[in-house]
């Protein structure tokens, strides 16, 4: 029992750090949007806008493969439906809804960039 627990800790933990942000903004979005005025600014801010897509759908699938990985193992945990695994299922699609909705937004101002 003991071994159970020590390993849904563990996976709590790799979870929690897995979704932290790891390294800050690169640019003061602010300033660059407001600064935008040729073209080529806003084709850079579309660029970054269409980039940031990119790293919210490989967030999207990776929570996608964790999520059906606790949908093949709630089974080992005893009890049906097993609190920390529906908690985990749960918790990997509100994330997967987020970043989703991050890239539909990501790509839309990337959009609203190369119109200007």
């Amino acid at each position: 029992m003991k071994t159970k627990l020590l390993i849904t800790l563990l996976l709590a933990v790799g979870l929690l750090s897995a979704c932290s942000e790891m390294n800050p903004h690169p640019m003061d979005m602010n300033l660059a949007v407001h600064n935008a005025t040729s073209k080529a600014d806003h084709e850079a801010l579309a660029q970054h806008y269409e980039e940031e897509a990119k790293e919210m759908q490989l967030k999207v699938d990776e929570h996608k493969k964790l999520l059906s990985q606790y949908r093949s193992i709630g089974y080992r945990y005893g009890r049906p439906p097993d609190d920390f695994v529906e908690y985990f299922k749960d918790h990997c699609q509100r994330l997967i809804d987020a970043y989703e909705k991050a890239v539909e937004e990501n790509l839309s101002i990337a959009n609203l960039h190369r119109r200007m």
